[in-house]
């Protein structure tokens, strides 16, 4: 039960740093690494006409690949 109670509040912690690609500012997207302002403006202008369902769809706005996306994957959230 311990344990359980252990992995709820460090899920909790991670969601509560992580950065929603669904309603983060551009200012907030260009805080994570190798996100520069004219990359955190494609992923506003990108999330306009899709919802991201899963963070691994960032990688469909250009400039964001599989080794970009690697390196800050643990730090979004949808």
């Amino acid at each position: 039960m311990k344990f359980l109670a252990f992995v709820s509040a460090l899920m909790l912690s991670v969601s509560l740093w992580a950065v929603n690609i669904n309603t983060a500012s551009i200012e907030e997207l260009s805080t994570l690494p190798g996100i520069g302002q004219s990359t955190a403006e494609k992923i506003v202008k990108y999330r306009k006409d899709h919802k991201f369902e899963k963070t691994s769809d960032l990688m469909e706005v250009k400039g964001i690949g599989q080794k970009k996306f690697e390196k800050i994957k643990t730090e979004l959230s949808v």
